[in-house]
C-alpha cells in the first residue's frame, strides 16, 4: 500500500499544474495509463513536474543509446537498488520497446553475476588496478 494517496485523473483535473504533467506524460508516451508512481508524486505538483522532467529529459529523447537498451540499464540498477515497481515498470517498458525473453534472460544472468562479484570484491577490499584509473 502506498505511503501516500493516488491522484486520480478527476483529482488531477482540479490540480492545473499535476493536469499538465500528466497530459505531457501522456502525450510523450502516446499512451493514456499514467503510472501510480506520477500518481502518488502527484501530491507534491512541483516534485512532479521536477521529476518527470528530470526522466523526460533522459528517457524521451533521442540519444546515443537506444531505447530499449535504456530501459534494460533501468532494470538493472532499479535490480540492484531492490526497487521492485522500478523493476516491472521498466521490464514492461523494455518490452514493449522490443527486449525478448532471450534478451531479458540474459541480462539478468548479467545483473546476477554483477551482484555477486560485486559482493566478493567488496568483501575481499580489492584496490583497483592502476591500469583501470583514468589519467
Amino acid at each position: 500500500m502506498a505511503t501516500v494517496k493516488l491522484i486520480s485523473d478527476a483529482e488531477a483535473e482540479e490540480i492545473p499544474a499535476v493536469k499538465a504533467v500528466f497530459e505531457d506524460i501522456r502525450q510523450t508516451r502516446g499512451s493514456d495509463f499514467i503510472n501510480n508512481v506520477w500518481r502518488a508524486l502527484a501530491n507534491d505538483p512541483k516534485g512532479l513536474e521536477r521529476t518527470w522532467q528530470q526522466v523526460k529529459s533522459v528517457m524521451a529523447v533521442p540519444g546515443v543509446l537506444d531505447p530499449k537498451f535504456r530501459e534494460m540499464i533501468y532494470i538493472a540498477v532499479s535490480a540492484a537498488n531492490g526497487c521492485s515497481y522500478c523493476v516491472h515498470s521498466h521490464t514492461a517498458a523494455a518490452r514493449a520497446k522490443g527486449m525478448s525473453d532471450e534478451e531479458h534472460g540474459e541480462l539478468l544472468q548479467i545483473i546476477g553475476l554483477a551482484a555477486m562479484t560485486n559482493t566478493l570484491v567488496t568483501s575481499l577490499q580489492v584496490p583497483v588496478d592502476p591500469e583501470f584509473e583514468v589519467a
